[in-house]
């Protein structure tokens, strides 16, 4: 629910895309949800306008893109216990965050995500080759950033949210229509990066929405060790209007974003969502969550699980039928044997290849790095020609 600055209630105020730039500043409050664990839809006057538009095969295709990607996260996972990719981070649990964020966004938007949104790179395009060749160590890059107006993952915690107001600063220059999407763990809320690009966002009213997945657990420390406040109300503090949702809800995040994208389009600046979700697996394939984690919570947000409470909306409504379910299987299936296959049967690199892609431009000094490291390579090759003679 969004307040004004005292924390008066601002529901009174239907939100569409004539208001959604004027929103208030919200200080706590609610948090929002439009679809209950059990399945039942809620009507919520402030946002129900904003999904007004999904209908029943729409649903029935947010159904389908969770499925996938987490087939896509169970296969990845497989392949990473088999030998065939080196590192995995999953994403089980966080399928209405990255679905109902993406499925928000204009094809022209700009989305920097850290290195866990896999279902935000599906969305965008990117093809399953490249979202495996990193963590199969085959590439220090994923995708082509122009192509699907995505940027690659960024690993070091929370510094895409200074790459993505930078790049929401040029768009205000340009005077351009896009808004940029930066996603970020509650973790990075921890970090100097996310304070410094919300003090910039803030101060330019850059067209960035900050887009944090809380999933209560930053590797083995608890979301309640690094606030004591819910982490939508710090961006009160920097004069961004920020939204609390059920990041398990798909409908709430997109409703969310919805308004938060279109408010960023027409000069209302930032705006901080906190999608309260939750890592139903470990942080990496390296982590043991067992160490730190009661199984009991575990248990408790399973039943919170995201898939399950959109079949739950779907069978309620009379949508969940067999034609459906062999569908989305049909889908599922299709795009995991496809990440397998493209995994398992991607060509090594060529080790010339280090060189490629680290400047856009022609560059000396790398251009003799990598005559050294041939004329190294090829001295083996002279080596064992010289010894056959």
């Amino acid at each position: 629910m969004l307040t004004d600055r005292a924390g008066n209630g601002a529901g009174n105020i239907a939100p569409d895309p004539g208001h959604s730039a004027h929103h208030p500043l919200r200080t706590g409050g609610d948090m929002l949800q439009l679809v209950s664990p059990e399945g039942e839809r809620i009507s919520h006057p402030e946002f129900d306008l904003w999904i007004k538009d999904v209908g029943d095969e729409q649903l029935g295709s947010l159904y389908e893109d969770m499925t996938v990607i987490r087939r896509i996260d169970a296969a990845a996972t497989a392949l990473q216990r088999q030998g065939e990719l080196a590192l995995w981070p999953p994403l089980l649990g966080q399928e209405a965050s990255q679905i109902g964020s993406s499925r928000s966004l204009r094809d022209d938007d700009f989305v920097f995500p850290s290195y866990r949104e896999t279902g935000v790179a599906y969305v965008r395009g990117a093809h399953l080759s490249e979202i495996a060749k990193v963590w199969r160590g085959n590439a220090l890059y994923s995708w082509d950033p122009q192509r699907i107006n995505m940027a690659t993952p960024q690993i070091i915690i929370g510094s895409q949210s200074l790459h993505a107001t930078g790049y929401a600063m040029g768009v205000q220059l340009d005077g351009a229509s896009t808004a940029v999407l930066g996603y970020f763990g509650d973790g990075a809320t921890s970090e100097g990066d996310v304070s410094e690009a919300m003090v910039f966002a803030a101060s330019f009213q850059a067209p960035v929405v900050f887009f944090c997945q809380n999933n209560h657990w930053a590797i083995s420390e608890p979301v309640r060790v690094q606030s004591h406040i819910q982490l939508a109300d710090r961006a009160t503090g920097f004069g961004i209007p920020s939204m609390r949702v059920d990041g398990n809800d798909v409908l709430a995040v997109m409703a969310a974003t919805r308004v938060a994208l279109d408010r960023a389009r027409k000069g209302g600046g930032p705006t901080f969502i906190e999608a309260v979700t939750y890592r139903m697996g470990p942080h990496t394939t390296a982590d043991d969550p067992t160490r730190y984690r009661d199984a009991n919570e575990l248990e408790d947000w399973a039943a919170k699980d995201p898939i399950l409470r959109l079949r739950r909306l779907l069978d309620a409504k009379g949508l969940l039928t067999d034609e459906l379910e062999a569908q989305v299987k049909a889908k599922a299936d299709a795009v995991g044997a496809e990440l397998r296959a493209s995994c398992i049967n991607m060509p090594d690199p060529e080790p010339l290849d280090v060189f490629n892609h680290v400047y856009s431009s022609r560059n000396p000094w790398i251009e003799r790095q990598k005559d050294h490291y041939s004329r190294y390579l090829n001295s083996f090759t002279q080596t064992v020609e010289e010894g056959a003679l």
